[in-house]
């Protein structure tokens, strides 16, 4: 597929705020509704845009969850390197993200539960013990303070951060 700006600063918006409407896209990108309409269904078609979600406070909704980063050192399988392994743990649908690394670490996956026992059983019975797995580290999220671009609080009043000259 071959992109243009007009592609390119399409996505960029969407990626922002997936719920742009067509008439404010097809304005930022000076395209007429239809034809942004059409660029967006052929990036959709193409699968350059994979999905559309929502960015959502869990802990404002009242449903708190516990997130955890577990970094994951592999053996990888002949003729298939890490694709298999990865495969196999992206299935789980607590697992959120799951990206090949650089560094100690071979993979690197973004887990979310209900409670820390729920992380700690999942890595315990799930993850370690999968053939290729050599070990694991487990780091717990705290706080979210930014996810996707978009930011977890609010400045009061337009407060103003400090400049130093």
């Amino acid at each position: 597929m071959t992109m243009d700006d007009k592609d390119r600063l399409l996505l960029t918006i969407l990626e922002d705020d997936s719920r742009t409407p067509i008439a404010d896209l097809a304005d930022m990108a000076d395209l007429s509704e239809e034809e942004a309409a059409a660029r967006i269904g052929i990036l959709e078609e193409q699968g350059v845009i994979r999905k559309y979600r929502a960015v959502v406070d869990w802990e404002k909704a009242g449903e708190p969850e516990v997130a955890a980063i577990i970094d994951l050192k592999v053996n990888p399988e002949r003729d298939f390197g890490y694709d298999k392994i990865a495969e196999r743990i992206g299935r789980f649908s607590q697992v959120r993200s799951l990206r090949l690394i650089s560094g100690v670490y071979d993979l690197q996956l973004l887990l979310v539960g209900r409670n820390i026992h729920e992380i700690t059983s999942f890595v315990a019975e799930q993850i370690a013990p999968m053939d290729h797995i050599r070990e694991t580290a487990t780091i717990l999220i705290m706080k979210t303070y930014k996810e996707n671009g978009h930011t977890f609080f609010e400045r009061e009043g337009g407060e103003r951060l400090p400049i130093s000259l």
